[in-house]
């Protein structure tokens, strides 16, 4: 049976190397004027906002979007993967670099960290590179072991911090 654009189906790849899910050029789920890489973050743990910061401060072309876990938008998205929205102990990151277009990927824990730092120049891409070497069970293996006490070092918001008027155009949702 043929698939429309509009109702084709997100293909998964296991956790294969970090990668969860590869999408059809079906950019339906990105709702956004601009592409770019979307990272999808904990809009209520101080450990995550600090991330949202760190990259907005090195971000000097604009290159990532963000959108928190806890909006529609990021749901939706979540959803058409095959995730679960309500996981908030773990950050995506959306690469629509594909091969001409045709192949977003979904990147999940370290190696969503890895993929942030590798488009964010020297020396991060460095780093990036060094730590890409080491297997996704082991970058994940550290990744769950801060996730589970990122509230208690970083601390928790009652509500999303809401992006000042210069920033309020790199966050969707």
């Amino acid at each position: 049976m043929a698939e429309t654009a509009a109702t084709a189906r997100v293909q998964t790849s296991g956790l294969t190397d970090g990668i969860i899910a590869r999408g059809p050029n079906n950019r339906n789920y990105c709702c956004m004027a601009s592409d770019g890489p979307i990272i999808f973050f904990d809009g209520v743990c101080g450990l995550c906002d600090r991330l949202v910061q760190f990259v907005l401060h090195r971000d000097r072309r604009g290159t990532f979007r963000f959108a928190a876990l806890q909006t529609d938008f990021a749901a939706d998205t979540l959803r058409r993967f095959d995730r679960d929205p309500a996981d908030l102990d773990t950050m995506y990151a959306l690469d629509t670099s594909g091969s001409s277009g045709t192949n977003d990927r979904l990147l999940r824990k370290g190696r969503a960290i890895l993929f942030v730092l590798g488009k964010l120049g020297w020396p991060w891409r460095v780093l990036a590179a060094a730590a890409g070497i080491l297997p996704t069970a082991v970058l994940d293996f550290f990744y769950d072991r801060v996730a589970r006490v990122r509230y208690r070092l970083f601390g928790k918001r009652e509500s999303c911090r809401l992006p000042s008027a210069d920033e309020r155009s790199r966050f969707v949702g």
